[in-house]
């Protein structure tokens, strides 16, 4: 049996919670959670109605004493669904992604504001907004001295115009703000990660419609390098890793089995499959010279008749292999986040969905514990 697991030692009063970010600020520990909407009295459970304009984003003081984290601050963000703490120069921004506005099925409105807010030593204010369709993710990156902000979005064509613009795009710090850099081929844009493999800056993005792919940054762009999920494979995450001089990348998928890729000097090729449905966000974690990941199941069945009350998985990485050593409960989860203190690793999981499908149910902060 494995000596590992992940102890619950917090909870997190949320409600539809899409994300989880953290990031030290002014010596504090903060966390962000983005809220999709909360349950509408009177209507039935439905995971994609609720009242979004009432929801909001969550900033939270992780108190590492006491093992708790309070409130700090409410933006009123509707229908949150991403959050990403980020600096550039001595400045902290934080970008929320906002999916839609309105307060029940019918009413919503998904062409609505991404917003960044920056930091002005007690409190995040706003600093700049661009419009967005349905947004899903933010991502801040580095490349050399340059900053990227990039942005997925899009939702399904039946729910917009199909004249709507929808693509995913990247954005580039010129000094004072984010200004375009380019679209990308998209349509139900999802997910970001950033990575430097073999002498090259790499972008990896996942779609649900049309193919995840790996972009190349060419020093003026970035341009197309391979595909990593075909057209219709619900793309969700990624993660890059390195063990014994060897890098992965692993791929997440909503419907089929997900996978681990390996660097074989030009590409990434098929390693290990992952069995199983239902992956939504992965996060490496590193303890005492060993290597995790924790992998988060969102939910199975169909929108209509979800299963929310799911077991996510730990793994760990031995003899060129992740092996499950661990599994916790989630609900609906949707992200998950990593940090330490004196006393190790701490894994913070987002829930966005109850078992009886309402959006209150609270999101967890675990200890990973070696035994």
């Amino acid at each position: 049996m494995s000596d590992v697991r992940l102890r619950p030692i917090a909870q997190l009063d949320t409600s539809g919670a899409r994300a989880v970010a953290h990031r030290v600020v002014d010596d504090q520990h903060l966390l962000v959670v983005p809220q999709l909407a909360i349950d509408v009295p009177d209507l039935p459970p439905d995971m994609n109605g609720g009242d979004s304009d009432e929801a909001t984003t969550l900033l939270l003081h992780w108190d590492a004493v006491a093992e708790v984290a309070r409130t700090a601050q409410e933006l009123p963000v509707p229908g949150g669904e991403d959050a990403e703490l980020f600096t550039v120069g001595s400045r902290t921004f934080l970008a929320v992604a906002s999916l839609r506005a309105g307060r029940e099925p019918g009413d919503y409105e998904w062409t609505v504001p991404q917003t960044v807010f920056e930091w002005d030593g007690e409190r995040f204010t706003p600093f700049w907004s661009v419009p967005g369709l349905a947004g899903k993710q933010w991502r801040h990156f580095q490349i050399g001295e340059q900053h990227f902000l990039a942005l997925a979005q899009g939702v399904s064509p039946s729910l917009v115009p199909g004249d709507a613009e929808r693509s995913s795009c990247i954005f580039r710090w010129d000094g004072a703000g984010f200004v375009p850099l380019q679209d990308v081929d998209s349509e139900w844009g999802y997910n970001w990660a950033h990575f430097h493999v073999g002498g090259h800056d790499f972008l990896a993005y996942a779609d649900h419609l049309r193919p995840s792919v790996l972009l190349r940054w060419s020093g003026d762009r970035f341009v197309d390098h391979q595909e990593l999920l075909p057209a219709g494979g619900q793309g969700r995450a990624f993660a890059h890793l390195t063990r014994d001089g060897e890098d992965y990348l692993l791929v997440a998928s909503l419907q089929e089995s997900s996978a681990v890729l390996r660097w074989d000097g030009s590409k990434f090729v098929a390693h290990q499959r992952l069995s199983g449905p239902a992956a939504r966000e992965w996060e490496v974690v590193e303890a005492d010279g060993r290597l995790f990941v924790v992998r988060i199941n969102f939910i199975e069945g169909t929108p209509r008749q979800p299963h929310t009350a799911l077991t996510s998985l730990l793994y760990e990485w031995i003899d060129d292999q992740l092996v499950e050593v661990a599994t916790f409960p989630t609900h609906g989860g949707t992200d998950v986040t990593s940090w330490r203190d004196e006393g190790g690793a701490l894994v913070a999981v987002s829930n966005s969905l109850a078992a009886d499908v309402r959006f209150r149910t609270p999101s967890i902060v675990y200890r990973l514990e070696l035994g």
